[in-house]
């Protein structure tokens, strides 16, 4: 999915036994490592990846915060839609708008997940770096 001033995003995941609970449903604390998936196939989508920016470019991206919504329960074995958005250009922070569809299309689960971008080597926040910028650039053209 590709509007203006977005760039979306979908990956499909199955939910597997190991993350759920005692009633059969994703268990609630392992959300975050689908929001993770989605923005890891999202940044390859646009050809690049966590490692290569990592070991090649210097660059760490930690999660600053994270606002969950729980809509309704993923069950062992379904097939999740995860649909990762970017809203807005990074900056200083980059933030995932995800979401998290059942087989039926039916919302799951919602969440924003807010990084910002560090040099591997001083420690220190930096701003978004250029080669990532670039990548998304086009898909926020104005109109």
């Amino acid at each position: 999915m590709h509007d203006k001033n977005m760039y979306s995003h979908e990956f499909k995941k199955r939910v597997r036994y190991g993350e759920t609970d005692q009633m059969g449903y994703l268990y609630y604390g392992n959300y975050p490592q689908y929001y993770e998936i989605g923005r890891v196939e999202m940044l390859r989508s646009l050809g690049l990846t966590y490692k290569a920016m990592e070991e090649e470019q210097g660059i760490l991206m930690p999660v600053v915060t994270m606002n969950i919504r729980y809509v309704r329960p993923a069950h062992y074995d379904e097939l999740l839609t995860i649909r990762t958005t970017l809203r807005q250009l990074p900056e200083r922070f980059i933030t995932f708008h995800m979401e998290l569809f059942n087989e039926l299309g039916k919302l799951v689960n919602g969440a924003n997940v807010k990084l910002c971008f560090v040099d591997a080597k001083s420690g220190k926040t930096i701003p978004a770096p250029e080669l990532l910028v670039n990548q998304l650039k086009p898909y926020f053209e104005e109109a």
